[in-house]
């Protein structure tokens, strides 16, 4: 794909591209790929590829061809991870460019199931050399101590995570740029970074021993990798009453990401939904804290707590009351040392906790009924939460990362609120 490009400067904004975190409405056929990135611009970029020239048509004002945009497209459709759906009929941008109208008929060939072989044994073998490439650099970051990695460059730590990007490795690449950060702005780094280093090299010991990992712990380790799961993949289901019990964004100049948090009133399982959207776009499914989603869900492997999808378009929502399955502090932290018994790469955990007392100082604290306390994450508007609670006990959630308590929602009354 990349021997395409008009230039190497095209090839590696290419390889930088290559993600779906700036891209939306991707698919392909027989004979097209497509996808809009978000750019500079206000409306993203209209992307198209008719594989069977090939040609490429993209609305950017670039004027080389391909542009690195098409390029990116490319090689996402090649990776062959599910980013890049299947779909009987192409998007009308693309179908119209293509020649075929507005309703194009346009589906794809039947699957090839050696093509399909050849393509994941590719890319598991550029993952085990991009494996075997980490564990070599984590072995030398050791031994060279610490305090060493602490005067490292940023450029240390992006190299490291472009090779990782180049091996199929996104998600252990973004772990490895954020502890690039964290060492020199974390006060607790060498304790924090000891125990990414263990992770990572968790990460390198389970790939080898993939083919003895059970579904739950494989999914787990395909998380941490950044190897996504395919639509298709996705087949375990529940039905029940979905409470919205946490909502947290993040935003970035390209990208809007949102994790709802659910509670189910029967099966008492807590889930996670991730929604994303371009910058400057709106989500496409907008989740209302407090409200109750009747509803099925699709679970992704792994352990708890688990991604899910809401499955269907048309859900009965109603309004709940209270954060019913809240608990002390002491039940709390015993449920999280479970879910990271299972799953050691587990980054947010969230805690439901009831009647819980804010202590301002320095740290703020969360204080229950018994005296257990949780400490407050940096940055936490305690005053909030003193305004919302009144300075009287109250169930609070909220998402558990690095040890301490980042606050979502308290219970005011029998409503929940977003703090």
């Amino acid at each position: 794909m990349l021997a395409l490009a008009p230039d190497a400067g095209s090839a590696r904004a290419a390889r930088g591209l290559a993600g779906p975190r700036t891209w939306s409405d991707l698919g392909s056929t027989a004979t097209l790929v497509w996808g809009k990135c978000q750019g500079s611009a206000r409306a993203p970029y209209q992307v198209t590829v008719d594989l069977t020239e090939p040609a490429f048509r993209c609305t950017c004002p670039s004027r080389k061809v391909p542009c690195k945009h098409g390029l990116a497209l490319l090689l996402m459709w090649a990776a062959n991870d599910g980013s890049v759906a299947d779909l009987d009929q192409a998007e009308p941008f693309a179908a119209a460019w293509a020649g075929r109208g507005a309703t194009p008929t346009a589906t794809r060939a039947a699957p090839d199931p050696e093509a399909q072989a050849r393509r994941l044994a590719e890319r598991e073998a550029l993952m085990s050399a991009g494996i075997d490439d980490f564990e070599l650099w984590l072995h030398d970051l050791v031994r060279q101590g610490l305090a060493t990695a602490r005067r490292q460059p940023p450029g240390f730590w992006d190299t490291a995570a472009a090779r990782l990007v180049d091996a199929q490795l996104p998600g252990l690449a973004d772990r490895v740029r954020a502890a690039g950060s964290e060492v020199l702005a974390r006060p607790d780094w060498a304790p924090h970074l000891l125990g990414e280093l263990g992770r990572w090299y968790l990460a390198v010991r389970a790939w080898r021993r993939r083919a003895e990992l059970d579904e739950a712990a494989l999914g787990d380790l395909r998380t941490v990798l950044g190897w996504p799961r395919r639509r298709d993949e996705i087949g375990d289901r529940v039905a029940d009453r979905w409470q919205v019990v946490g909502l947290s964004r993040d935003e970035d100049e390209r990208l809007l990401s949102q994790r709802t948090w659910l509670h189910g009133e029967r099966t008492g399982e807590t889930v996670v939904l991730l929604d994303f959207a371009a910058a400057g776009q709106a989500l496409k499914v907008a989740h209302v804290l407090g409200s109750v989603v009747d509803g099925e869900i699709a679970r992704y492997p792994g352990g708890q707590p688990r991604r899910a999808l809401l499955t269907g378009d048309e859900h009965k929502v109603t309004q709940g009351a209270g954060l019913p399955h809240a608990t002390d502090v002491r039940t709390a932290l015993g449920q999280a040392a479970r879910w990271l018994a299972g799953n050691p790469w587990l980054r947010r955990i969230p805690l439901a906790l009831d009647a819980m007392t804010v202590v301002p100082g320095d740290p703020p604290l969360l204080v229950d009924r018994d005296g257990a306390a949780l400490t407050l994450a940096p940055g936490t508007d305690i005053w909030q939460l003193l305004a919302a609670s009144g300075g009287h006990p109250a169930a609070v959630f909220g998402e558990w990362i690095d040890e301490r308590l980042h606050p979502l929602s308290v219970v005011v009354g029998d409503r929940l609120v977003a703090v």
